[in-house]
């Protein structure tokens, strides 16, 4: 399981004319699943987010979490984080799991998000989503699992 997370001072998903996710200060975790993944590895990674401290204490240093702050998740699947582009110039997505058992596991995460007590906002699944993220910093990880 791959997520890229960034922290934002806004960010929101619209699917067709209508947003469908929406939150100011957070995160924007964009999440892919392999066809290895499992539950134990979302509950894990979602752990790992909810308490990743890379917000600025009032020292200017990266002490505090998402909790800490009281901020937003926004959790949009992507299973493009798993293309493979060793060969050729198309990307393949072998690795990516099939939707039936990504969109499980996309589902556990953000499950276990809310159990962190995060407020998460998501995208829509299998949806093509335009994003509008306000990169805070800027200050992109990744994360793997």
């Amino acid at each position: 399981m791959r997520a890229v997370v960034q922290r934002v001072k806004s960010a929101s998903v619209t699917v067709g004319d209508e947003t469908v996710g929406e939150i100011g200060r957070g995160l924007v975790i964009l999440l892919g699943v392999s066809k290895t993944d499992t539950e134990e590895e979302a509950r894990w990674l979602a752990k790992k987010c909810a308490a990743l401290r890379v917000f600025e204490d009032d020292e200017g240093m990266m002490n505090l979490s998402l909790a800490d702050i009281g901020g937003k998740a926004l959790v949009v699947s992507q299973f493009t984080l798993y293309g493979d582009c060793e060969k050729g110039r198309r990307p393949s997505f072998t690795g990516a799991a099939r939707p039936e058992a990504a969109e499980r596991l996309y589902g556990n995460f953000v499950d276990a998000m809310r159990g962190e007590g995060i407020e998460v906002e998501t995208g829509t699944f299998q949806a093509k989503m335009l994003l509008d993220i306000r990169n805070d910093g800027p200050v992109t990880l990744i994360l793997e699992r």
